[in-house]
């Protein structure tokens, strides 16, 4: 290397010998591999760092949670958030496929790109096996609590893997997909009466926003050098919070039928459990998410589709 990360105010979180340093997102990914000399090695002990930093026991939480005290509204919402999970591995089944093909790609055209994917892909591995863990706490509670289980076709049917897209546009969908679960989960935990099933929520809760921290930093490094276009973020963001987008989930008005993968937002069900649905402030972190990928400041959904149109010439 040609820096020493541990004198480089580029890097100085993310130092060679990093033990008395706190863990933390690398979220300035492209200026640590060009001006900061930052190798792929590097960034995988930076992810294990946090990774294990952040571990938690599904076995734990539960044990810490009284059944009995479970009101219906927990219940229905236990039961769901067990099924949405189901999906999240196909998601990062995805990203890991999508970000080797496309580090192949960029090898010897610009390698830093090609670096910046290989890290997504590496982290990856990560992002699945924490989502593992919301999958089976959810899925196991339901069981305990004799809720329906689910039948082995629609379990496989969930883990139906994603159609690929342009890499921005996916890693700008996903970083909106945590927001949306974060702030779900977030609501849950306010609702919830038990501690034990309150603290589940909020756990998983700040695992989401942790995903979501992740998917900015790469997409913000693929802007960042140029190789990827801000409007493809733009585009993303306009299509989940446009008037009946899919920020607003099963209650739009005509729900896209999918046979290529399966939406969690696509197939909540409430019975007669009303959860808030937070939209000001998924749209506020949404809008704080495209200026952290690309430099660009909107308030509003008008904003935002405003931007875009300007972005792709129209």
């Amino acid at each position: 290397m040609n820096t020493d990360l541990r004198t480089d105010p580029l890097a100085t979180r993310h130092a060679r010998r990093p033990t008395s340093t706190k863990p933390a997102i690398l979220d300035e990914i492209h200026r640590a591999i060009t001006e900061g000399g930052c190798t792929l090695t590097e960034i995988a002990w930076e992810q294990q760092r946090l990774h294990e930093a952040r571990r938690w026991s599904v076995v734990e939480l539960i044990s810490n949670i009284d059944l009995e005290r479970l009101s219906e509204g927990d219940r229905v919402r236990i039961w769901n958030a067990g099924r949405a999970e189901l999906t999240t591995k196909p998601g990062a089944d995805r990203v890991a496929r999508l970000a080797d093909a496309e580090c192949r790609r960029w090898q010897g055209e610009d390698d830093v790109v090609a670096a910046i994917m290989q890290a997504c892909g590496t982290w990856s591995r990560y992002w699945n096996e924490e989502e593992a863990h919301h999958e089976v706490v959810f899925n196991q509670l339901s069981s305990f609590l004799g809720l329906p289980a689910i039948p082995d076709v629609e379990f496989i049917e969930y883990r139906k893997v994603f159609p690929d897209d342009e890499m921005l546009r996916t890693l700008t969908l996903l970083v909106i997909s945590e927001i949306v679960a974060a702030v779900n989960y977030g609501q849950c935990a306010m609702l919830a009466e038990d501690p034990g099933l309150r603290a589940l929520f909020k756990q998983v809760a700040a695992d989401e926003i942790q995903h979501m921290g992740y998917f900015i930093a790469f997409a913000k490094g693929l802007v960042d050098s140029g190789a990827y276009q801000a409007k493809e973020a733009f585009a993303v963001a306009h299509f989940f919070i446009r008037e009946g987008g899919d920020l607003y989930g099963v209650k739009r008005d005509r729900i896209e039928e999918r046979d290529t993968h399966v939406n969690w937002w696509d197939h909540l069900e409430h019975g007669d459990v009303s959860t808030p649905d937070a939209i000001e402030r998924k749209q506020t972190l949404i809008f704080s998410a495209l200026k952290r990928i690309t430099g660009i400041s909107v308030s509003s959904v008008e904003e935002v589709e405003d931007t875009w149109m300007d972005l792709v010439g129209c």
